[in-house]
């Protein structure tokens, strides 16, 4: 018996067809060093590294699920709203005593029933989204203004903003352990452990059914720069208050939906329904219900950014979602979603995300107005839907 013989891919084609996936990365990196130099290395600092999980992480969570709205060609324009209205609803169960569980699934499930809500008027009403979200942005902003009577609601201790901005360390009253809080470092080592698993098995698999892979100088590479860029992170953390709570919700979140699109039979029909909805529906996919479970999936991700930032604020603002829906679609944009449809990736908006966050808070840190900040992200989302159309014309399929 021969011995079987390994494809792979050389560079050049390999960065071709990854080429956007690179970009982003490279993009961050470049973004995180200029603004090293503009603020003597202020925004690399282990508490401005911590402070940008804690004031951003809300946009990470809703484009979680922007991108799977986008993938099925859709729109959801009332996330900011749906954050506000469930934040203040939370805010409220939670002042009555019920604790900080209760408080979050309920939170959860409510955005759930939006989400229900509004993809029954998408998927089978098939009034275009951009419409039912639109009435939807309206609808429960004035839900909001209506629940709190255009007054904060406090939150009656301090507890419910440890989600959003407390750590796993102070949570079990850990301390220093010489420099260092521990439990970053923990977790960090657990994530590597399983991604090379993950990464040698998927290998594995690839060559056992005969599919190119990246040869394996490249592939202990990519290995080695995700566990250096994992490290460094928690050593940040680790520096000032240890691992943030909200870090771990990011994690599971993206975990959980990068597994559903990726590995699950539902996943599949989200794609190819984005990609091409009559040619889903003639393979027996059931293209309405696929739209109408990613509209929950919306939903339940608003719910839960509502109660991280309410958290962040400490107090559920009646004005509180403003402009979220153009972060969350920018981060979407920017971390390799088609317009087209049927493409992008929850590891690419969460690495769009991040690159939006990075500005925002290098601008801040420069003393930079809100003005030139909306300026900046209305031009990145310009040329990030450009750079998708020209990406796809180039490569015939737009």
């Amino acid at each position: 018996m021969g011995t079987k013989v390994v494809r792979t891919s050389n560079v050049r084609t390999l960065i071709k067809n990854n080429v956007r996936s690179y970009s982003m990365f490279i993009i961050l990196v470049l973004i995180m060093v200029i603004f090293a130099v503009l603020t003597n290395g202020i925004n690399l600092s282990p508490r401005n590294i911590t402070n940008i999980f804690f004031q951003y992480s809300y946009v990470l969570i809703l484009a979680v699920g922007m991108v799977q709205v986008i993938i099925v060609r859709g729109i959801d324009l009332s996330v900011g709203s749906v954050c506000a209205f469930v934040g203040a609803l939370s805010a409220m169960i939670y002042n009555t005593g019920v604790g900080m569980p209760i408080t979050l699934i309920t939170a959860i499930m409510i955005g759930m029933c939006i989400g229900v809500w509004q993809g029954l008027w998408v998927a089978y009403a098939k009034i275009p989204a951009f419409i039912v979200t639109l009435a939807g942005m309206l609808l429960f902003r004035g839900l909001t203004l209506t629940v709190t009577q255009v007054r904060p609601i406090s939150l009656i201790d301090h507890y419910y903003a440890r989600l959003s901005t407390g750590t796993l360390d102070e949570a079990l009253g850990l301390g220093r352990i010489g420099p260092y809080f521990p439990m970053a470092f923990v977790f960090a080592l657990v994530f590597i452990a399983l991604f090379f698993a993950v990464e040698f098995i998927s290998r594995r698999a690839k060559i056992a059914n005969d599919f190119e892979v990246a040869p394996l100088p490249l592939f202990i590479v990519k290995l080695s720069a995700i566990s250096i860029l994992v490290l460094w992170l928690a050593e940040r953390f680790a520096s000032f208050r240890g691992l943030p709570n909200v870090v771990i919700v990011i994690g599971i979140t993206v975990f959980v939906f990068h597994f559903i699109l990726n590995r699950t039979v539902l996943g599949r029909y989200i794609y190819a329904v984005g990609g091409n909805d009559r040619a889903a529906k003639l393979s027996g996919i059931h293209a309405e219900r696929v739209t109408f479970i990613v509209f929950i999936f919306m939903g339940g991700l608003a719910g839960l950014a509502g109660v991280i930032f309410t958290g962040l604020m400490n107090t559920a603002l009646p004005g509180a979602g403003n402009l979220f829906e153009l972060d969350a679609i920018a981060a979407s944009y920017i971390g390799g979603v088609s317009a087209g449809g049927g493409i992008g990736s929850v590891i690419g908006v969460i690495v769009g995300g991040l690159v939006m966050s990075a500005i925002n808070n290098g601008m801040s840190l420069m003393n930079l107005g809100h003005h030139l900040q909306l300026i900046v992200k209305a031009v990145i989302l310009l040329l990030a839907v450009f750079y998708d159309i020209y990406s796809r014309r180039k490569s015939g399929l737009g």
